[in-house]
């Protein structure tokens, strides 16, 4: 497939930075922001904890990328806008549950509604730009090799990919691709997970929606899907394993030409 056909694929990642404005770190951090050691460890913590370098696995020269600036810990971007269960849009913890705040901090409405206007609102209309003319949209993510405290999966060991195309009765991606959509990522990433200690490419396990995709699909009438990659792939002990980062973006080129052809 050529670059120019790419550019109907939009690839999103909602989760890979580290960095937080300065006013929510200054609302994490209090006077420690001063104290450069602490800040830097707090967002490596944060980075760790995000989706690191999801930026870098699933760029894909000619494709659409919209790309998150802010820590999904500022607010999370794959949740509703409303959504304000403990691991909603605007999270109290980490995935650890460990708190991302002084005891006793309570953001209030107002401080809730100032930081979804900055943050979700303009990456939602961003993504809604960059869907005009497009004909799939990819959502990637990375995901912990066991499910976190934080989670619907504690403990549970996860797959090696996992992909997110909706449920039968609410598919974000056409259903009857879905057995085919799985077939072309066991091709594309077979060598990476055969040399890997994790199995399996999954449908549906641990997640079957992405809500980037729900969303926007619906609106748009964009087929779209996500992928969570297992970290254990590429990450050892916190620290990119670059031969296998490389192996991974070229197998997702791969895979995400074989998707878009699923919906031409």
């Amino acid at each position: 497939m050529s670059r120019s056909d790419r550019d109907a694929l939009l690839i999103v990642t909602p989760h890979p930075s580290g960095q937080l404005p300065a006013d929510i770190l200054r609302q994490m951090l209090g006077d420690d922001v001063f104290d450069t050691p602490k800040r830097e460890a707090f967002l490596r913590r944060i980075f760790l904890d995000g989706d690191a370098y999801t930026d870098l696995l699933y760029s894909l020269p000619g494709a659409r990328h919209v790309q998150a600036p802010w820590s999904r810990f500022a607010v999370d971007l794959n949740r509703e806008r409303g959504d304000r269960v403990d691991n909603g849009v605007i999270k109290d913890t980490d995935f650890d549950r460990q708190p991302l705040y002084p005891p006793h901090t309570r953001l209030s409405d107002d401080e809730r509604e100032a930081r979804l206007r900055h943050i979700w609102d303009p990456f939602d209309a961003a993504v809604g730009a960059e869907l005009s003319g497009a004909r799939l949209m990819i959502v990637g993510h990375s995901m912990a090799s066991h499910g976190p405290r934080l989670g619907q999966d504690t403990g549970t060991p996860r797959p090696a990919i996992c992909l997110m195309p909706g449920t039968p009765d609410a598919p974000t991606f056409p259903h009857r691709q879905w057995h085919a959509l799985q077939g072309a990522a066991e091709d594309a990433f077979g060598d990476v997970i055969a040399a890997s200690p994790f199995e399996r490419v999954t449908i549906g396990e641990p997640w079957s929606t992405d809500t980037l995709s729900l969303t926007h699909s619906r609106r748009s009438g964009v087929p779209a899907f996500g992928i969570e990659f297992n970290v254990g792939l590429h990450l050892r002990d916190g620290q990119p394993r670059d031969d296998v980062m490389r192996q991974m973006n070229a197998a997702f080129a791969r895979f995400a030409d074989a998707a878009l052809e699923l919906v031409n």
